[in-house]
């Protein structure tokens, strides 16, 4: 199976609450960008995305390509959450492609857990591709990468 972990485009900074910041017209352009890029090269089974608006705004990027792809919301991948225990969530997700939106930090450290390496930053609208036999800890190799164009 594979699992492509995307971070948000830029979002605005912030001026309001944190889960209501919005994508920079730059952010919808890095999150089209790698929205073509992932989807011309994978056909996801499921979109899981977080509930905050800039995760649900580069969503779109991806739905806007591949409406009939349903999508899940989980509220444990916020930037505070914990990654073991969205990794656990996110094992009971069905499919053998699952893209998954969501933020810095987490999104580095559950890269890290599947893969069983150090956290690594995720640029903006970055997207890594890990292929497992099933989600779990140290299970996954990364074998793919789309970083686009950075403010």
């Amino acid at each position: 199976m594979r699992i492509i972990l995307v971070r948000h485009g830029e979002a605005e900074r912030q001026t309001q609450q944190d889960s209501e910041r919005q994508l920079t017209a730059f952010g919808r352009k890095q999150a089209q960008e790698t929205a073509q890029h992932i989807l011309a090269k994978y056909t996801p089974d499921r979109f899981v995305v977080s509930p905050y608006s800039r995760a649900q705004q580069t969503l779109a990027a991806f739905t806007s390509h591949a409406p009939d792809t349903p999508v899940s919301v989980h509220n444990d991948i916020t930037p505070a959450d914990d990654a073991t225990q969205a990794l656990k969530t996110l094992a009971d997700v069905e499919g053998d492609c699952i893209v998954v939106v969501c933020h810095m930090s987490i999104v580095a450290h559950l890269a890290a857990l599947l893969t069983g390496s150090s956290p690594q930053p995720f640029a903006l609208g970055e997207a890594r591709v890990i292929e497992a036999d099933f989600i779990a800890p140290d299970m996954g190799d990364e074998i793919d990468k789309v970083v686009p164009k950075q403010p």
